[in-house]
């Protein structure tokens, strides 16, 4: 039976690091105030002329280190962003061409913060199907371009930063049970919900055209959430697609070694492990120094769990995210 396994991981964010303090130049907010509601002290912003291929990129090259290969070894590349590089084509196209390479096949996923979980689920289909034998998966995000900052905006506005995740998935016909590789993955999503949180506009459901003043003025291009709904989902859809991936891999709780969360707000992290009777040695989280990446946020605490020795070979790991659409999902994989 085949499989995918990650093989290599990478991460980048940008050199610029923007304070809870340095935000207070903008909108009427406070140190404590972020920290309380969302355990943010810093994130890492782009600086002028700073694309998102160029964090991609970055990443990219990593993860490709650690596994030992070189981009021309690559059968196809997926990216997973809200915030691509241009309206059309997406930023793996941009990535492709940075990475030297001229017909490798390459495309986004958009499913916003559960994005790096919906494109696993396509990589390691395309893997296990044999389509292809190694696939360049990266979570990328810019949304430092695209936030409101005032104090109309600062709801959501304090929790985004910008950054990048890699990782290199490798076909692996090993059919020991204790193989590494990719166990499970399971998604959901549900679409009444998406107005509740979204960035309306520029979009081509907005007509005659996509983009008037008047969608600067009243703030539609700008991302809106209904932060209590969101939280309260959040909680809840989060414990339940873990424990269903969990259960669909023949594991338990206990068998995890390391939990890695959507960094969207600390205290929906610190509430679902807590619900779950998790101990907090067994979470990692940046979200104190990163802000919320969206769909770089899981593949950067991957490769930080490795830079940092947290995760040994054999070791098994739980993915879980919750976002925008609403969309959630969660993988478990073995190093």
């Amino acid at each position: 039976m085949l499989r995918a396994k990650i093989t290599g991981t990478g991460m980048c964010v940008p050199d610029r690091i923007v304070t809870n303090h340095d935000l207070t130049q903008w909108m009427d907010t406070s140190d404590e105030w972020i920290r309380q509601r969302t355990g943010i002290t810093e994130r890492r912003w782009v600086s002028e002329g700073e694309l998102p291929v160029d964090l991609a990129e970055k990443a990219s090259r990593e993860a490709l280190l650690q596994a030992g290969l070189e981009a021309d070894d690559i059968d196809c590349i997926v990216v997973a962003t809200l915030s691509s590089q241009a309206v059309f084509p997406g930023t793996s196209f941009f990535l492709q061409e940075r990475l030297g390479l001229s017909d490798t096949p390459c495309f986004d996923v958009g499913a916003q913060c559960s994005g790096f979980l919906y494109a696993l689920q396509v990589t390691n289909s395309l893997i296990r199907a044999g389509t292809y034998r190694r696939v360049l998966l990266v979570g990328c995000e810019v949304h430092s371009t695209g936030l409101d900052l005032t104090t109309r905006g600062r709801g959501v506005s304090v929790l985004f930063g910008d950054g990048a995740g890699a990782v290199v998935l490798e076909r692996s016909e090993d059919n020991d049970r204790h193989a590494s590789g990719i166990l499970e993955v399971r998604l959901h999503a549900e679409g009444r919900h998406a107005r509740r949180l979204w960035t309306e506009a520029p979009g081509s459901g907005t007509t005659p055209v996509r983009l008037i003043h008047a969608m600067l003025d009243d703030g539609r291009i700008y991302p809106y959430m209904e932060g209590r709904f969101v939280f309260k989902h959040a909680v809840t859809r989060m414990p339940q697609v873990l424990l269903e991936a969990l259960h669909a891999a023949s594991l338990k709780l206990d068998d995890v070694n390391l939990f890695l969360f959507h960094q969207a707000n600390l205290r929906i992290n610190e509430h679902v492990a807590q619900e779950m009777k998790i101990p907090a040695h067994r979470c990692l989280n940046n979200i104190e120094r990163y802000g919320n990446c969206s769909a770089a946020s899981i593949p950067m605490l991957l490769a930080e769990a490795d830079r940092s020795g947290l995760i040994a070979p054999g070791q098994i790991v739980s993915m879980t995210a919750f976002g925008s659409g609403f969309s959630w999902g969660s993988a478990v994989l073995r190093r």
